[in-house]
C-alpha cells in the first residue's frame, strides 16, 4: 500500500526528474525572484509610498494587512507596558530565557572581532542604531529577539529597535515585551511587513531611521529589506526556513523524520534529506507518516512536506556531499554516525551546521549561542549567519611619514598619470620637492 509521503522520494535515476527540478526551484532565489515579480513590485511600491507619505502610509498599510487601526502616536509600545509584562513572565520561562541569553552573549563575545587585537590600519566601531524584525503570530517568538538583539548588544550598539506586527490583541505578545525589559530594550514598534521595514529605512516624523535591519520573516519582509538595501544595511534573505539532513544508514530514521517535521511546521518551511541508502530513505518516509499525524499542526505541516520537502537518494556519499554543497541549506544537519564529523569537513555551504545525532536544529534555535537568523533560499553560498561582527563597521587608517611618502612617490605618480589624473600626481609631487 502506497504511503502518503512516497512522492517525496527521489531515486538516483531520477536526479533530472520533474520532481527534482520542482524541488530545486522551490528553494532557488533566482526562481523565487522570477516567480514573485508581482509581489516584489508591490513591495517596491509600498517602500516608495512610505518614503513620500511617512506615517500616514504606515498606518494605512497596517490597517490593510494587519487589520489593526493605529494612529502614529500608537506605533510605539508605551514604556509602562515593558515592566508590567516582565512581572507577568513565568518564573521557569524567565530562567530559561536568561540561560539562553547568557549562552548567546558568551558565544557572540568570544567571536567578536572588536575584542581581538587589530591591525593599526583598520578601526572598528559599532553601528549606532539597528532594527530587529521579529515575526508576529498569536504565539510569541522570544528566541528571535535574543538571536538578533544580543549580538548587537555585544557589538556595542546603543540603540536597538524591535519591530513586530500587532498580531496579539492588536499589539505585541507580553512575552516579547517582558524579554525586551530583561534586555534593557525600550524602543519597540507594533509594526510589521514592508511598511515597517520602510519606516525604519527612510525614517518618519515619529520613527528615527536606523543603520541596519536584521531578522527573519516572510517573503514580504525579506523583499522589503532587499528593496531598502543601500538606504540601510541588511543581514541576508532570511526566510522561509529549511533544513537539509545529510544521513547514512547509521542515522536514526525516527529522529531524522522529527527534524524534517520541525522545520516543515513553520508553514512555510521545508525538511529535506539526502542519503546514500534507499532502505534508510524508506524508513524515514514511514516515520513521517506516523509522526506527522500526531502533530498539533498536522495539516499545515503535511502540506509543507508535500510542497517543499523531499528525500533524495544518491548512489554514493560523495554524490550526497556534492548535492548538499550545491543545495546550500539554511540549516544543515549531519547524521552519519561515527562519520559525522569527518563528513562535515567536506560540507561548505550552510547557514549553520548541526553535527551528530544529538544536535537537532532546536538546539541552535534556542540555546547553543550562534544566532538562528540564517540565510535561506540557497544564499548560504555567499551570506552568513547574523553575528556580533555584523553590527560593526570598519574604517581604514592610513598614516605615512615624510620618508615613506618620498620613497613611494615615483610609483604613486606613475600610477596616477597612467590613469590620466595629474592632480592626484601633483598632490604627491608638491610634498616631495
Amino acid at each position: 500500500m502506497a504511503g502518503k509521503f512516497d512522492e517525496l522520494l527521489v531515486k538516483p535515476s531520477e536526479t533530472d526528474s520533474g520532481r527534482m527540478k520542482a524541488l530545486r526551484a522551490e528553494h532557488s532565489m533566482a526562481e523565487f525572484l522570477k516567480s514573485r515579480s508581482g509581489l516584489a513590485q508591490t513591495v517596491r511600491e509600498i517602500v516608495a509610498d512610505v518614503a513620500v507619505r511617512g506615517n500616514a502610509a504606515v498606518a494605512e498599510y497596517t490597517e490593510k494587512f494587519d487589520k489593526v487601526k493605529l494612529d502614529a502616536s500608537e506605533f510605539r509600545v508605551p514604556a509602562d507596558d515593558f515592566k508590567a509584562a516582565h512581572a507577568l513572565l513565568d518564573a521557569a520561562l524567565l530562567k530559561s530565557l536568561r540561560k539562553s541569553i547568557a549562552n548567546v552573549r558568551k558565544y557572540q563575545s568570544e567571536i567578536f572581532i572588536g575584542n581581538k587585537p587589530s591591525h593599526p590600519g583598520i578601526r572598528y566601531a559599532p553601528l549606532k542604531r539597528v532594527a530587529c524584525c521579529i515575526p508576529g503570530a498569536s504565539a510569541p517568538l522570544p528566541s528571535t529577539v535574543i538571536m538578533t538583539a544580543v549580538p548587537a548588544q555585544v557589538a556595542g550598539v546603543k540603540e536597538i529597535v524591535i519591530l513586530s506586527p500587532p498580531r496579539y490583541k492588536g499589539s505585541i505578545h507580553p512575552v516579547i515585551l517582558g524579554l525586551c525589559y530583561e534586555l534593557g530594550i525600550t524602543e519597540v514598534y507594533r509594526l510589521g511587513g514592508a511598511q515597517a521595514v520602510a519606516a525604519l529605512a527612510w525614517g518618519t516624523k515619529t520613527i528615527t531611521k536606523v543603520d541596519k535591519i536584521v531578522g527573519p520573516g516572510h517573503d514580504v519582509v525579506q523583499l522589503a529589506k532587499k528593496e531598502c538595501f543601500g538606504l540601510v544595511d541588511m543581514d541576508s534573505f532570511a526566510g522561509p526556513s529549511d533544513v537539509l539532513i545529510v544521513a547514512n544508514d547509521q542515522a536514526n530514521p525516527a529522529w531524522v523524520a522529527a527534524d524534517m517535521l520541525s522545520q516543515a511546521e513553520h508553514d512555510p518551511g521545508a525538511g529535506l534529506v539526502v542519503t546514500d541508502s534507499m532502505e534508510f530513505a524508506k524508513k524515514v518516509l514511514t516515520e513521517l507518516e506516523t509522526q506527522c499525524a500526531q502533530l498539533d499542526r498536522a495539516e499545515a505541516t503535511e502540506k509543507c512536506l508535500l510542497t517543499y520537502s523531499g528525500v533524495v537518494v544518491c548512489e554514493t556519499m560523495d554524490a550526497v556531499i556534492d548535492w548538499a554543497n550545491d543545495f546550500a541549506a539554511e540549516h544543515l544537519q549531519i547524521q552519519c554516525g561515527n562519520q559525522s564529523k569527518e563528513i562535515s569537513k567536506r560540507l561548505v555551504n550552510a547557514g549553520a551546521m548541526f553535527i551528530g545525532p544529538y544536535t537537532p536544529v532546536a538546539v541552535g534555535d534556542y540555546y547553543a549561542g550562534p544566532s538562528h537568523t540564517l540565510p535561506t533560499r540557497q544564499t548560504s553560498k555567499f551570506f552568513s549567519a547574523v553575528t556580533s561582527n555584523d553590527f560593526v563597521k570598519s574604517t581604514s587608517i592610513i598614516e605615512y611619514t615624510q620618508k615613506q611618502l618620498a620613497d613611494a612617490a615615483d610609483d604613486i605618480v606613475r600610477l596616477a598619470m597612467t590613469e590620466g589624473l595629474d592632480a592626484h600626481a601633483k598632490s604627491v609631487q608638491k610634498r616631495v620637492k
